[in-house]
C-alpha cells in the first residue's frame, strides 16, 4: 500500500484509497478537464472537493501541493519510476495523464506537437479571455460603469471562437478524426462561456456552427457527462 503521509495535503483530504491517483479539484472548466480525462482513460482515482466557499484552496495543506492556490492538482502514488508525483496546472496534468496511459495524445512527433499547440492555445487564449468575459458579464465587473473592458474581451472571445470554427471546419475534432486532450481542454470553456457565464448572445455564438457542432458531440460523450459532475459538490 502506498504511503502518502509525507504529503501534507493528505492530512486535510485523507486518501481512503491511497493506491489510486488523488484528484483535488472542483467542477469548474479547469477542474473538469482532469476529471473528464480520468473518466476517458479509465485510470483509477479518488476525487476530493476543494471548496472555494471555505477558501480551502488557500489552506496550508493545499498550498503544500500547489503554491499557486489553483485547482486542479493531483497526487499520483504511482508516478515515474514508481515514486509518488504531485502535479498542478491542468495542461501539465493532461499531458502527464496522456503519456501515463498512452491515450488521447498522438505518438508520432508531428501529431503530438500539433495537439500540444492547440492545448496551449486553450491555456493561453481561450481560458483567460473567456474568464474575463465571465468576470465582466456575470460577476463584480458587471457593475463597472465603463463597459469598454467587457467589450474588449467580448471581441477577443469572438476572435478566438472564429479561430476554433475555422479549425473545426471539415474536422470531427480539433485534431481531425482523433479526439484528444486539446478537445478536453477547450470545450469545457466553451460550455462555460455560453452557459454559466451567460455570454452566448454577447459573443454571437450562432455565428460559429462548427464550434456548436463539436460542443454538442463533446457533451454527449459518457465520460464527459460523468466528469462534469466530479468532484461532487457539497
Amino acid at each position: 500500500m502506498p504511503d502518502l503521509s509525507a504529503y501534507p495535503i493528505t492530512r486535510k483530504w485523507p486518501a481512503s484509497q491511497p493506491e489510486r491517483l488523488q484528484l483535488y479539484s472542483l467542477p469548474t472548466p479547469n477542474g473538469v478537464k482532469v476529471s473528464i480525462m480520468l473518466e476517458e482513460t479509465g485510470l483509477a482515482y479518488e476525487p476530493h472537493l476543494v471548496s472555494f466557499e471555505r477558501n480551502e484552496q488557500l489552506s496550508p495543506e493545499f498550498l503544500s501541493l500547489n503554491p499557486n492556490n489553483k485547482i486542479p492538482a493531483i497526487l499520483d502514488p504511482n508516478g515515474p519510476d514508481g515514486e509518488p508525483l504531485a502535479l498542478f496546472e491542468s495542461g501539465a496534468i493532461l499531458i502527464y495523464l496522456a503519456e501515463k496511459t498512452g491515450q488521447l495524445l498522438p505518438e508520432d512527433p508531428a501529431g503530438r506537437y500539433e495537439t500540444l499547440q492547440w492545448l496551449m492555445f486553450q491555456m493561453g487564449g481561450i481560458g483567460p479571455m473567456f474568464g474575463q468575459v465571465g468576470f465582466f458579464n456575470k460577476f463584480a465587473g458587471k457593475d463597472y460603469e465603463d463597459k469598454r473592458p467587457l467589450q474588449r474581451y467580448i471581441e477577443e472571445a469572438k476572435r478566438l471562437l472564429g479561430v476554433l470554427d475555422r479549425r473545426l471546419d471539415g474536422r470531427q475534432w480539433l485534431m481531425g478524426e482523433a479526439y484528444s486532450i486539446a478537445d478536453i481542454a477547450t470545450f469545457p470553456w466553451v460550455r462555460n462561456l455560453i452557459g454559466f457565464y451567460q455570454a452566448g448572445e454577447l459573443v454571437e455564438i450562432e455565428r460559429f456552427p462548427q464550434v456548436n457542432r463539436v460542443l454538442d458531440a463533446f457533451l454527449s460523450r459518457p465520460a464527459v457527462i460523468r466528469g462534469l459532475a466530479i468532484p461532487k459538490r457539497d
